[in-house]
């Protein structure tokens, strides 16, 4: 019967999913490389009135259908805008200038990508991510480096005790997304391809419309701090006044309630 406190509770469940976005990505302000996260909002419609409930006029059909019946969370997805550059001057953090993604080989055999360029060399001795995640293709580091080198077409170099020259040790390539704001987050930085993706496209650094790696910067997060103050105090509000749609529907009823014959 009465609309308005369905419709403000949706109001009040759309705006507590923005808030949770919002602080996530507040939390991430200083994670490298992190994508903030973005929800999207479409309009709930009456359903089951289009062809006309029994005993209701047509004419109300429509006039309800037009006032709708809310808003729901439509879908929520990352922000891959590039974040600011940081340069750290270590060896083992790159930064990926443009577009691109680095492979991953899961323990599982799974691929998955990302753009977080603090890496290390594992217990097989391979370029890995931090948790130990090797890359793909993986690039093997001897024993006995004393260096790496990687120039921005991702060519890895290694500098060897008793040797003049360095020496090729494998290639870092990246690989691209159709669509980016598809891919499913699995944590860490860490992305997984997904129909709405599309597949991986496979290229060389500066490549074909390949971003380029900078060994010794790391991307930051692009997470704007000013942005997200704003964007969590127009949730704020629009949440109050969901809140006071459904306080003064409350009160029609308690009016209606209190009639007397």
């Amino acid at each position: 019967m009465f609309d308005a406190l369905y419709i403000g509770a949706t109001g009040m469940q759309a705006q507590q999913a923005n808030v949770d976005a919002i602080a996530n990505n507040l939390a991430n302000v200083n994670t490298p490389a992190f994508k903030k996260n973005r929800v999207n909002f479409s309009e709930l419609v009456v359903t089951g009135i289009a062809a006309g409930q029994q005993g209701t006029p047509l004419e109300d059909t429509a006039a309800l259908a037009a006032l709708g019946a809310g808003v729901q969370l439509s879908s929520s997805a990352k922000t891959f805008d590039a974040g600011d550059l940081k340069k750290t001057d270590s060896p083992m953090d790159f930064a990926i200038l443009g577009d691109g993604f680095l492979e991953l080989t899961l323990p599982d055999g799974g691929r998955a990508f990302t753009r977080a360029g603090t890496l290390k060399v594992n217990a097989d001795g391979q370029l890995a991510t931090l948790a130990g995640v090797p890359l793909k293709p993986s690039v093997s580091v001897p024993g006995n480096a004393e260096a790496l080198i990687v120039t921005s077409t991702g060519r890895v170099q290694a500098r060897i005790p008793n040797q003049a020259n360095a020496v090729d040790v494998g290639q870092i390539e990246l690989v691209r997304f159709t669509n980016p704001q598809g891919l499913l987050a699995l944590g860490g930085n860490v992305y997984r391809s997904t129909e709405a993706s599309g597949e991986p496209i496979a290229g060389r650094a500066g490549e074909d419309g390949m971003g380029t790696i900078a060994q010794g910067m790391l991307e930051g997060s692009n997470v704007r701090l000013v942005d997200e103050m704003v964007s969590l105090m127009v949730a704020q509000r629009a949440y109050e006044a969901s809140v006071k749609v459904v306080q003064a529907a409350d009160e029609m009823l308690g009016l209606i309630n209190g009639l007397r014959r």
